[in-house]
């Protein structure tokens, strides 16, 4: 089921008629994402998501992406109680200590990657494409095997806030599966 929009360009209905949503469904989600530091990115805000909604880090990525110096892992791998006390003070963006921390030890987990790894990591557990495109939002699972395995391995090297609801929404947005519905615009 899709909902028309001022365009009149059939979309997934989530979006709504927030104009933000609207341009991050139509440019971004579910295009494939590749690279560490952008997969790097993607993995720290869906982290900083869970429990709330989507529109609301999508509002605050642009802070998000200052104050965390363009989610570079080198830079913000080197983070200290000082600079948790400066992301804490900041009403830019989600104030969540452990999200915070969290954050940070992932970066130097990505730091001790080879170039390439955690993108090579995270799209191994790509699923294959589905038989049929998803009709309505009820049909699209919140948790796949795939994702409750990308979880587990990413646990296993020590990441946190990568639980398998927060990675099958990254897959989503990073393409590794794509969930826009039959008759929406994006559908391939």
């Amino acid at each position: 089921m899709t909902i028309p929009a001022p365009d009149d360009r059939p979309r997934c209905p989530w979006p709504g008629e927030d104009p933000e949503y609207r341009r991050y469904h139509d440019e971004e989600w579910g295009t494939p994402l590749h690279g560490d530091r952008a997969l790097f990115e993607k993995m720290s805000l869906e982290g900083f998501q869970a429990g709330l909604s989507w529109i609301t880090i999508l509002r605050k990525r642009p802070r998000f992406r200052e104050v965390f110096a363009g989610f570079d892992p080198e830079v913000v791998a080197e983070f200290g109680d000082d600079d948790i006390a400066r992301l804490m003070a900041d009403p830019g963006i989600i104030r969540n200590r452990a999200k915070i921390e969290a954050t940070i030890g992932n970066a130097r987990l990505v730091r001790e990657m080879a170039d390439g790894e955690l993108d090579a990591l995270m799209w191994s557990f790509a699923p294959a494409a589905p038989a049929a495109r998803p009709r309505s939002m009820a049909e699209i699972p919140a948790v796949t095997p795939e994702s409750e395995a990308m979880s587990k391995a990413l646990r296993k090297r020590g990441f946190r806030f990568v639980g398998p609801t927060t990675m099958y929404a990254l897959m989503q947005s990073a393409g590794m599966v794509d969930d826009h519905v039959a008759g929406c615009w994006r559908a391939a």
